[in-house]
Order: C-alpha cells, then sequence, then structure tokens
C-alpha cells in the first residue's frame, strides 16, 4: 500500500515540474520579445535629415534646399544609424497651420549607417507659406526640419 501512495506522490510532483517548466519558458520567451521589441526603438537613430529637390540611387538629396516652388517635389532623406528589424519610419509633413499635409511609413531592417527617402508633391502644387517635415522612428519622434514654399 505505501508503494501505491509514493508512486502517486512521484507522478503528481513530476506532473507538477513539467507544468512549472512549461509555464517559465513562455515567460522567458515573452520577456525576450518584449526586450527585442525595445532594443529596435532604441537601437536606430536618426542622425540627420536632408531636404532638397532630386535625391540619388542611394536615397540622399544630391540638391540640398529648404526652399520650394509650389510646382516642385520636396524630397526628404532621413539618414539613421544603427541595427534592427523592422523598424518603423514615419514622415509627417504639416503646412504652418498645424494641418496635416500628407503621413508616409516605411519599415527599415538597416545594420549601420542607412538612408530612407520620402517626398511630397501636389499635381496642383503645394501652397506658398511655411511647412515642417517631423520624423518618427517607432512612433516616437526622432527629429524635426521646416522648409518654405514661395511662388516667386
Amino acid at each position: 500500500m505505501n508503494y501505491l501512495r509514493f508512486d502517486r506522490v512521484i507522478l503528481i510532483a513530476g506532473a507538477l515540474a513539467m507544468i512549472n517548466a512549461c509555464s517559465k519558458d513562455t515567460t522567458t520567451t515573452d520577456n525576450q520579445v518584449s526586450t527585442e521589441q525595445q532594443q529596435t526603438a532604441a537601437d536606430v537613430s536618426v542622425s540627420h535629415i536632408e531636404l532638397g529637390r532630386n535625391v540619388d540611387a542611394d536615397k540622399r538629396v544630391t540638391e540640398a534646399t529648404k526652399e520650394f516652388r509650389p510646382g516642385e517635389t520636396v524630397y526628404a532623406s532621413v539618414l539613421t544609424n544603427g541595427a534592427a528589424q523592422n523598424a518603423e519610419v514615419m514622415v509627417r509633413w504639416t503646412f504652418q497651420d498645424g494641418q496635416i499635409v500628407d503621413e508616409s511609413v516605411q519599415t527599415i531592417s538597416p545594420t549601420g549607417s542607412a538612408a530612407t527617402e520620402f517626398h511630397i508633391t501636389k499635381p496642383e502644387g503645394l501652397t506658398a507659406g511655411k511647412y515642417r517635415v517631423e520624423v518618427f522612428v517607432n512612433g516616437k519622434s526622432a527629429g524635426v526640419e521646416e522648409f518654405e514654399v514661395k511662388t516667386a
């Protein structure tokens, strides 16, 4: 009779150990994913925002300026440093009154220095006035540049 109780105790202890081990593995995996997501945000930073009329094949501005005519395309080259998988870079273009003119998002996976190109243009031309482009990395503001559209 004592052998039967001993077997049950061992069986129950083994089952509890397996349940405990499984729950620890899940917690560790969740913590690792959470840490990786935090590192993604911290591992990519904006070093510079270039504005201009043209970009080259490397997505870098070739004709830098902060003054544009209404019919021109405004290019923003966002230069980043760091390494991450699936970092989200977003730009928000706003007019002087705070009105959002456009927003766009790109997912990047840099392994060092990188350039990401964004641009804005309107078929009817941009309204004359002052604008700003704000860059966000993984939802956090990472820099702002201002420019102006002039009719003459």
